[in-house]
């Protein structure tokens, strides 16, 4: 299975506890290989084997305690 990289834009984190909440919470999915989380931009980047749905990661973000904006 080939490696996939996405990225969305996660609304709400104002510091290092927000970014490792999240890096947590979407690491922990299936597949999920890498997570990088900017806290200036709220730029969320997983890099995975194969494709890991919206929802899902939307779902583990929102567990973290923020929102997702949107893919780009």
């Amino acid at each position: 299975m080939s490696q996939t990289t996405s990225t969305w834009t996660v609304v709400g984190m104002t510091c290092g506890h927000c970014v490792s909440s999240v890096s947590e919470e979407v690491g922990a999915l299936a597949g999920v290989e890498r997570v990088e989380v900017d806290l200036e931009t709220g730029r969320l980047t997983l890099t995975s084997v194969g494709v890991v749905d919206e929802a899902d990661v939307r779902a583990a973000v929102e567990e973290a305690g923020y929102e997702l904006a949107g893919a780009s």
